[in-house]
């Protein structure tokens, strides 16, 4: 028929076979990433190791001395190097509250903290509260309260809540809620939380 091309297989060495393995090897290419050259790929897998230093400090009672980095953050070093994985990393930008604990008595971000910056110095967290079995005042209040519910940010409520009471600032429910509004629960167990630290109060003012 005019105009219609004819393609002899037996001339071209052209099949249906091969346009097809060639068709899916074309998908499967565009498909998988092209391999870096290996020099990319050192750069890629190399590790940066920064400059150390040696601390010594007192965690939930125990006396610590390690040879860290010294870029590492305080949750970190607690998570990573003392297994403390009740501390929890929420947002590592300091914005939630999930990482908090105490560092000389106060309340502070252990995402935002340099480890080197407790060398000499005075660290709780929440696996510290508790005297072997028996419960700090305040967890035992939260439980009570049923003043949390996923869990995740209740370390980080509870070490704030402490803090709230030691400080003089469970007064009144609005001084409750001004100081405990860097922590925050996607839950919402709020209600509940208020109710921990208004009993806890008067247990540890009493």
């Amino acid at each position: 028929m005019a105009g219609k091309i004819s393609i002899d297989s037996q001339t071209t060495g052209v099949t249906r076979r091969l346009v097809l393995a060639t068709g899916a090897g074309t998908v499967t290419a565009s498909v998988l990433p092209l391999a870096p050259p290996a020099s990319a790929q050192q750069r890629f897998t190399r590790v940066e190791t920064g400059q150390t230093v040696r601390i010594s400090a007192s965690v939930n009672g125990q006396a610590v001395t390690l040879e860290i980095d010294s870029r590492a953050s305080l949750l970190d070093l607690l998570r990573e190097r003392l297994d403390l994985t009740g501390t929890k990393k929420g947002c590592d930008h300091g914005q939630c509250g999930a990482c908090t604990v105490h560092l000389d008595g106060r309340p502070v971000s252990s995402c935002l903290t340099l480890a080197p910056k407790i060398d000499g110095r005075h660290v709780t967290t929440i696996e510290g509260l508790a005297e072997g079995s028996d419960l700090h005042p305040m967890q035992q209040a939260f439980i009570d309260n049923d003043a949390l519910q996923c869990g995740y940010c209740t370390p980080g409520q509870i070490m704030s809540a402490v803090a709230c009471v030691t400080e003089g600032r469970a007064a009144h429910p609005d001084d409750i809620r001004e100081f405990m509004s860097g922590n925050i629960c996607r839950c919402g167990a709020y209600v509940g939380i208020l109710a921990a630290i208004q009993q806890t109060a008067k247990v540890m003012e009493g």
